[in-house]
Formats: C-alpha cells, structure tokens, sequence
C-alpha cells in the first residue's frame, strides 16, 4: 500500500515540476514579474525552470531506477527550500510561501518513502 502511496506522490510531483518548470521556461510574466519582485533575474529564473524539468525526468526515470529519484527529489528539496526562504526573505508571507512550502512537504514525504523503500530492496 505504501509503495502506491509513494508512487502516485512522485507522478504527481514529476507532472507538477514539469508545469512549474515549464512556466518560467517559456517567460511566463506571471513567473518574471514573481521573479522580479524577489529580487530574481530572469536568467535565474530560467536557470531553476532547467532545475525543476531534471528533476522531474529524474522522478520519471526513476520509477525503473529509483537511486535516480532520490537524488532528483534531494535536489527539489533544495530549490524549494530555496523559494520559501526567498519569499519569506522578500517579506510576502506565507501565503505567498504556501505553494512551495506544500511541494516541499509532498517532495520530503516522497524522499523519506523512497529511502525506506530502497532499504527494504537492500535488506531483502
């Protein structure tokens, strides 16, 4: 049960990641005027949109190869740490915070599932 539990976390986290990653991507104004009023620029904007898609193929990729997961989702941990700091830092709250924090939380809950899972696999 658990196993499905963590599989559908990942789907929906690679799929998200794609559409977030795709918005900054293709200078979506919503995402330069956000990535402006942080104190951004664009450049850096683009530079996470790169981020975000790899580690997205690396949630894909990685239900043949879950080491690959892990590392993709370690990795989105940090950027999102990264953009809930960044808006807190910039003074917007945490409402503006809420959609990076939740990801966050969904993106550990899948690391901490993903990790036990692959120490079941190493002991069995």
């Amino acid at each position: 049960m658990m196993k499905w539990v963590i599989r559908i976390i990942q789907g929906l986290l690679a799929v998200g990641f794609i559409l977030f990653s795709s918005l900054k991507l293709t200078g979506n104004e919503m995402m330069v005027q956000t990535f402006a009023a942080l104190g951004y620029s664009t450049g850096f904007m683009y530079f996470l949109g790169v981020c975000e898609l790899l580690g997205a193929i690396g949630l894909l990729v990685g239900f043949w190869r879950p080491k690959l997961a892990m590392l993709a989702s370690v990795g989105l941990v940090v950027l999102l740490a990264g953009a809930v700091f960044s808006h807190l830092q910039a003074g917007q709250g945490m409402g503006a915070a809420m959609p990076a924090f939740v990801l966050l939380i969904l993106t550990l809950v899948f690391a901490i599932g993903n990790r036990a899972q692959l120490k079941r696999r190493a002991n069995a």
